[in-house]
């Protein structure tokens, strides 16, 4: 990121080919992506030792899915940052949860939307009331037991795009929640 001293920063990520090869390319958040070239996006879901899953409600004023939640604290991975370190930094930037590991759960390339999400599981002992909002990204959080959580994930209330993310790893969280 560039700070310009005016209080704009410019977000500038790493590009990479659909293969998730370092393309040899800057990119500018806002700015047209090339064609083939892409930037990694980390979405984390926080489960508690409990099994109860978090989920965050995004900020009105987000131009996609405005007041909807998903289960993930996420965004952007900055230029020079590897996915697992830059989805430790959104962890903590959007919810205050410092984790002490992450899980790769597995990587999917959304080709019109020129990024590749990765998904990483955290499984947390925080205090629950201890998560925090940040300014701009999230309005609100809350826990979800298990089967709360699986049929929210299916209501208008919950970013679709997401849900569909989730589905393709749902045996593996499932296998995660129920250890706990």
């Amino acid at each position: 990121m560039i700070n310009y001293g005016s209080g704009e920063i410019m977000e500038i990520w790493d590009g990479y080919n659909a293969d998730g090869s370092l393309a040899g390319i800057d990119l500018i958040r806002g700015e047209v992506v090339p064609k083939g070239i892409y930037h990694i996006v980390a979405e984390i879901l926080v489960v508690h030792e409990d099994g109860s899953i978090l989920v965050m409600q995004r900020d009105l004023r987000k131009p996609n899915y405005p007041g909807l939640y998903e289960a993930s604290a996420g965004g952007s991975i900055l230029k020079g940052e590897t996915s697992k370190n830059g989805a430790f930094r959104e962890l903590q930037e959007e919810t205050g949860i410092i984790a002490g590991e992450l899980e790769f759960l597995s990587r999917f390339v959304k080709v019109n939307g020129k990024s590749i999400y990765d998904q990483y599981i955290c499984v947390t002992d925080c205090d629950k009331a201890s998560v925090t909002l940040q300014d701009g990204e999230t309005i609100d959080y809350k826990w979800l037991k298990q089967e709360e959580f699986f049929e929210f994930i299916n209501s208008s209330e919950y970013v679709s795009a997401h849900r569909d993310r989730l589905m393709r790893d749902i045996d593996r969280i499932k296998e995660v929640i129920e250890s706990k």
